[in-house]
């Protein structure tokens, strides 16, 4: 992936095709980034299982994750140099057939990340703050990936075309292609799906990173040196992120533009906060044992 980010990189300086209003590399690069954000979180996450058979197991869940990924990354790739649309085509045949396999990858991969969250979630792994934020960050992250398979869904407007050359679509409300952010192309004028279901599968790079924070901050707040109000602000953390990305899945299948919320939206994005912060204030207080040795 870290190669084909390189490849991507050049085709977006010497390969100035656009498709669906975006430089026809952006799509592999950004892939690949992700991709190794998620191989390398998934890689740590299967080191902390303990026992002979749960590695052997997380390891061929592992192996068999990376193979689908590496053949989603080729189909995409390959249609990207055919100047093709990887997803949701339908235009002929092969593109169909192209697209089929690539739901097919998908499917294997999600049910090699759902193994490996079991496995996880099994682990007796001793620290307690780690092991609830491999565990929840791995189901958040599975429900950020299933939110692909929403996407597939025909559109009404598809559905009334027999010989629709799209099956599917990223954004609700308004056709794909349309007016998008800088950089992520997400839509400015609809809902974008692409939105939450990036959110919730960095849940498990972000997630871990509020442990490691914490875990840095430890020697110099004795508060954090605790092993219990570090657990409850994991949680505190995991809930939190988990309630921003339902948020994000309903603004964008209301057809909602990310930075054009309602005040529904916005009511519900206030309310999360407001229960993060008492969250954790609640976490951060002192432990009883510590209040005693006082």
């Amino acid at each position: 992936m870290a190669g084909l980010a390189l490849v991507s990189a050049a085709g977006l300086v010497l390969d100035d095709r656009i498709l669906l209003g975006q430089p026809i590399w952006a799509k592999p690069l950004k892939f690949s980034l992700s991709f190794i954000a998620y191989g390398l979180s998934l890689a740590w996450m299967l080191s902390l299982l303990p026992g002979a058979r749960a590695r052997r197991v997380g390891w061929w869940a592992g192996t068999v994750l990376t193979a689908a990924s590496v053949v989603e990354m080729v189909l995409i790739t390959g249609q990207v140099i055919r100047g093709r649309r990887s997803h949701f085509n339908n235009a002929t045949p092969f593109d169909t057939a192209v697209f089929r396999t690539m739901g097919l990858t998908v499917v294997v991969l999600w049910l090699a990340a759902l193994l490996i969250a079991v496995l996880l979630l099994r682990a007796r792994i001793l620290d307690r703050a780690t092991a609830w934020a491999v565990r929840l960050s791995s189901l958040i992250a599975l429900a950020g990936a299933a939110v692909g398979f929403v996407m597939v869904v025909p559109t009404p407007e598809q559905l009334a075309r027999p010989d629709s050359p799209t099956i599917g679509a990223h954004s609700v409300g308004v056709p794909d292609g349309g007016p998008g952010l800088p950089l992520t192309g997400w839509s400015t004028t609809g809902g974008d799906l692409r939105i939450a279901h990036f959110f919730g599968m960095h849940a498990l790079q972000l997630v871990p990173l509020v442990l490691l924070v914490l875990a840095a901050l430890a020697p110099r707040y004795a508060r954090l040196a605790d092993d219990r109000v570090r657990l409850r602000l994991v949680l505190v953390a995991a809930g939190s992120y988990a309630a921003t990305f339902a948020l994000l899945t309903w603004q964008a299948l209301r057809g909602q533009p990310l930075l054009s919320p309602d005040a529904t939206t916005l009511t519900a994005a206030a309310a999360i906060a407001a229960l993060t912060l008492a969250g954790a204030a609640l976490a951060l207080r002192t432990p009883r044992r510590l209040e005693l040795a006082a």
